[in-house]
């Protein structure tokens, strides 16, 4: 790709000053790495890292009707939401499938922002503008928001510094909106990524580099680093949270994907009678994690076997865990061999590697 046709986040210039290997990322010119992949994973895992994710998209929607619409675009119940609440959910697009997954945040009884992939941007807002009949006010803010994710045990010591909220009273999926780094109308989230702890923070692009450099400071005794996204996706990976486009997308129901727990039927939605076929009368493929017993790499599409070699499966994500020196992996597989302490094969390049089914996740702090 061109790279001069991709976007670039309010600290762009600020990554490639500092050394890093920038990619084309869902649109974007982004941070891969910079001190090396395995080095900043474990920076996360033990201390504390910051992530640029400002490519994410955020949607505000506002009105009296606003919860309607969220409900019925939505597999979660966000009736469940309070102010400063966060939930997890995804989009089903109508035909068993997912347009993208998504963070609902409950800013007022009338207001709510969504925070959607960086790839499905465009697609997620035309998804939810064309179910709008409910008068919803509809802003796309992604171009003017950044956000960054300051992720680690130690994150919540470094950014205390920077902020008057209590952040030990913020509790995981929970949000307040106040002063951060001397900068008004912060959000500051205790969400991420990475199983690691940590807050993500939104903020106008106008402060960005003021906040950014606020945070360095505050984690400098920490060990703070920046952090690419190539450790992103190990993280995450360690966990098992799914990777839209990789271990969900429109091809997946939330029933196959083990997103049961954000699959509300006591609403309607978008696909309930379907969904609600795949959690009655099952599903014939399901995505499961597994981890190397052989030495080897499982990777994006490689062939999950059998015993006799029967494709029964494909892989979705893997890589070699930073945390845990193995090879892991997620994948669909028929429902016959998705019981946890099934043996299975990896198919790599002309061999079969022997691996075996664990229960998520597979970093265990």
């Amino acid at each position: 790709m061109d790279t001069t046709t991709l976007k670039s986040t309010a600290l762009s210039e600020t990554h490639i000053a500092l050394g890093a290997k920038m990619v084309p990322f869902a649109g974007y010119n982004m941070p891969v790495s910079y001190a090396g992949l395995n080095e900043e994973h474990l920076t996360v895992r033990n201390g504390v890292g910051v992530f640029d994710v400002s490519h994410m998209g955020e949607f505000i929607l506002k009105g009296d009707r606003a919860l309607d619409l969220i409900q019925y675009v939505t597999s979660n119940d966000a009736a469940q939401l309070y102010d400063g609440r966060v939930q997890y959910s995804c989009l089903p697009n109508g035909q068993g499938g997912i347009v993208d997954d998504l963070l609902v945040y409950r800013m007022d009884e009338k207001t709510y922002m969504l925070v959607v992939n960086a790839s499905n941007i465009t697609k997620d807002w035309n998804w939810i503008a064309t179910h709008n009949t409910f008068g919803v006010d509809m802003k796309d803010i992604s171009d003017r928001t950044s956000l960054l994710a300051v992720q680690g045990p130690k994150a919540i010591f470094a950014l205390q510094k920077l902020t008057s909220e209590n952040l030990s009273e913020i509790p995981y999926y929970h949000f307040k909106k106040g002063t951060f780094a001397g900068c008004e109308n912060v959000v500051i989230s205790n969400t991420g990524y990475t199983g690691a702890g940590g807050f993500e923070i939104y903020f106008d692009n106008e402060v960005a580099d003021k906040i950014w450099k606020a945070v360095f400071e505050a984690g400098e005794e920490f060990g703070i680093k920046p952090i690419g996204l190539g450790a992103r996706d190990t993280l995450r990976l360690e966990m098992g949270f799914c990777l839209y486009g990789n271990d969900i997308d429109d091809t997946t129901s939330p029933i196959e994907a083990g997103l049961g727990w954000i699959t509300k039927f006591n609403k309607d939605f978008i696909d309930k009678e379907r969904l609600l076929q795949h959690k009655e009368g099952g599903v014939s493929r399901k995505l499961v994690a597994f981890e190397m017993i052989d030495r080897g790499i499982p990777r994006h599409d490689y062939e999950i076997v059998d015993a006799a070699g029967n494709v029964i499966g494909k892989v979705t994500s893997g890589t070699q865990a930073p945390s845990l020196q193995k090879g892991i992996g997620m994948g669909y597989v028929q429902t016959a061999h998705a019981k946890i302490g099934t043996e299975i094969f990896i198919r790599v390049r002309d061999k079969s590697l022997k691996a075996q089914l664990v229960k998520l996740p597979f970093f265990k702090a």
